[in-house]
C-alpha cells in the first residue's frame, strides 16, 4: 500500500520531499494527472485560513488536481467524496473531530487504499490511520506524559480504533511538541502494542522510509514483568 504519513509542519523548501512521494503514488495509480481529495476540518473562517496551507504547500509541489472536502465540525464526511478521485490526503487539526467524522466511512477508506488508492494523512490524519489512534490527552493513571498543550481537549491519553493502514499507534509532531514520551507512556501501559512518533516536517513511506527534515521514533514493548519500552530513531537514509 502506498501510505505516506507526515509528522506536521509547514516548511516550504521541504515540501517537494515531504509530500513529493504521495504525489508521485497518486500519479502512477491515475496514469496521468491525478484528483487527489483534500479532506480538512471546520468551516469557519480561521479553518479556511488555516486550509489554505496545505492548498500552498501541496501546490509547490504541483502535478495533480486537487479537491478539497471541508467537512464542519460535529458533522459526518460525505463518502461520496471518495467517488472519481485517484488518492486521498487527509489534513491536520482536531484529531478527535476527524476521527468522529470519518469513523463511518473507515472501511470503505480501508478497502480503497488496500485496493491501490494512496493516502497521505498530515498530523491528525497520519494518527487516525493506525490500527490504535490516539486522539489526544497528556495523562496516563493521573500522571503528565507529555505537554498538557497536546491534549486535544482529552485528559486521560485516549486510543480508538483508527482507519487500520498502518499497526500499531502513530504519534506526531514528536520532538517539536514532546509527543514521544505519550507514546513511549502510551506502549508502557497497555494502551498500544507499539507505534512510531513522526517529527515535524518529515514522511514515513512506504516501506519504511524517512524522508524530510526530522526522525520517526519506533516505540516497541520490552515486554517481561517489569515492562518498558524501547526506542528507536530513524532519520532520512537510514
Amino acid at each position: 500500500m502506498d501510505i505516506f504519513l507526515v509528522g506536521g509542519g509547514w516548511d516550504d523548501a521541504l515540501a517537494p520531499q515531504v509530500y513529493g512521494g504521495f504525489v508521485e503514488a497518486a500519479a502512477r495509480a491515475a496514469g496521468g494527472v491525478p484528483r487527489i481529495l483534500l479532506v480538512v476540518m471546520g468551516t469557519d473562517p480561521e479553518s479556511l485560513e488555516y486550509h489554505d496551507r496545505y492548498l500552498h504547500t501541496l501546490g509547490l509541489v504541483g502535478g495533480h488536481a486537487l479537491v478539497v472536502e471541508r467537512v464542519a465540525e460535529g458533522t459526518p464526511f460525505d463518502a461520496t467524496a471518495l467517488d472519481g478521485v485517484d488518492a486521498l490526503f487527509v489534513g491536520g487539526g482536531p484529531t478527535p473531530e476527524y476521527h468522529a467524522s470519518l469513523s463511518p466511512a473507515y472501511d470503505r477508506i480501508r478497502s480503497l487504499v488496500t485496493g491501490g488508492m494512496p493516502y497521505a494523512g498530515f498530523s491528525a490524519g497520519a494518527a487516525i490511520a493506525a490500527t490504535h489512534a490516539v486522539i489526544g490527552g497528556w495523562r496516563v493513571d493521573g500522571n503528565p506524559v507529555c505537554p498538557e498543550d497536546s491534549n486535544e481537549e482529552l485528559d486521560d491519553v485516549t486510543v480508538v480504533e483508527g482507519i487500520g493502514l498502518v499497526e500499531g499507534a502513530v504519534d506526531v509532531h514528536a520532538a517539536q511538541w514532546g509527543n514521544v514520551s505519550r507514546l513511549v507512556a502510551a506502549v508502557e501501559a497497555g494502551l498500544v502494542p507499539h507505534g512510531v512518533a513522526i517529527d515535524e516536517d518529515t514522511t514515513l513511506g512506504p516501506g519504511g522510509r524517512v524522508v524530510g527534515a526530522g526522525h520517526v521514533w519506533h516505540v516497541t514493548s520490552v515486554g517481561g514483568a517489569d515492562g518498558g519500552a524501547l526506542v528507536r530513531r530513524r532519520g532520512a537514509g537510514q
